[in-house]
């Protein structure tokens, strides 16, 4: 799988995390889905593309100020979380920090 796709795939997996565990939804709400959506729109515009590091640690910042901090706070939930629900999918994004 490519990397911006395993990307899109984290992504997703953790916004999901965060609209169930955190906001007891079963499905995706319209504010998830459109941190998901905005997400995957800048993931697929990335100039770096299969060399593109976390979004961390990019020295080009293209989310919006109000998306940057939606997503900031998906992370803050789900980053931890992860360890738990998906290992396997946590250390791989920690290896590519790295």
């Amino acid at each position: 799988m490519r990397r911006i796709e395993k990307e899109k795939k984290t992504v997703a997996v953790m916004v999901r995390l965060y609209c169930s565990h955190k906001e007891g939804n079963a499905e995706l709400c319209d504010r998830c889905q459109e941190v998901l959506e905005y997400a995957h729109a800048r993931l697929s515009c990335c100039r770096f593309g299969e060399n593109k590091p976390t979004c961390k640690r990019c020295p080009i910042h293209c989310y919006k100020p109000e998306m940057k901090e939606r997503m900031r706070t998906v992370m803050r939930y789900s980053g931890p979380r992860m360890m738990i629900y998906h290992p396997s999918m946590a250390l791989m994004h920690i290896w590519r920090e790295f």
